[in-house]
């Protein structure tokens, strides 16, 4: 007898759960202000840098062309590529209206840095990197080695060294 009272007893209640069940399932569906909020990205643009030579305008392989983002006065970071063998490096993760320091660094080249302002979503820019050239010295003899150079000192009497008036 008490096996024939608890089968309709389990049943009511596992509907009862079942119905329970797809109302909390239900209250999901509708829009929660619980948990984080998706917020979607800003459009970014797409960067393509050319590094080339400037006395030939043939392409530098495996420069290292570096982006420093700034939003605002505060610097997000720096982002490094490498030139491919058409001198070329390409980003896209780079946020539109953001300004960006762009330095370029290649073996034999002076190195290279510009500002630019990113109002486009596809920019193309051309950095001409050149030869160093001989570093400037105030120094008239500045050969290796060398040391300073001797000048005879001045008399302690100027009026010994020049004749005497007539």
């Amino acid at each position: 007898m008490f096996r024939r009272a608890f089968l309709p007893l389990c049943v009511v209640l596992s509907s009862f759960g079942l119905i329970a069940g797809s109302h909390s399932l239900r209250a999901q569906d509708g829009d929660s202000h619980h948990g984080r909020k998706y917020k979607v990205p800003p459009p970014s643009a797409r960067i393509e840098v050319t590094v080339v030579r400037d006395y030939n305008g043939k392409p530098i392989h495996d420069a290292h062309v570096i982006f420093h983002p700034i939003e605002g006065d505060k610097d997000k970071g720096a982002l490094e590529l490498k030139t491919n063998e058409d001198g070329k490096a390409i980003i896209d993760v780079i946020p539109v209206g953001d300004t960006v320091n762009l330095q370029v660094i290649a073996d034999g080249f002076q190195t290279s840095g510009q500002v630019y302002k990113i109002d486009q979503t596809n920019m193309s820019m051309e950095v001409r990197l050149k030869r160093p050239v001989p570093q400037y010295s105030t120094y008239k003899n500045s050969t290796p080695n060398s040391g300073p150079s001797k000048q005879p000192d001045p008399p302690s009497n100027p009026s010994q060294s020049q004749p005497a008036p007539k």
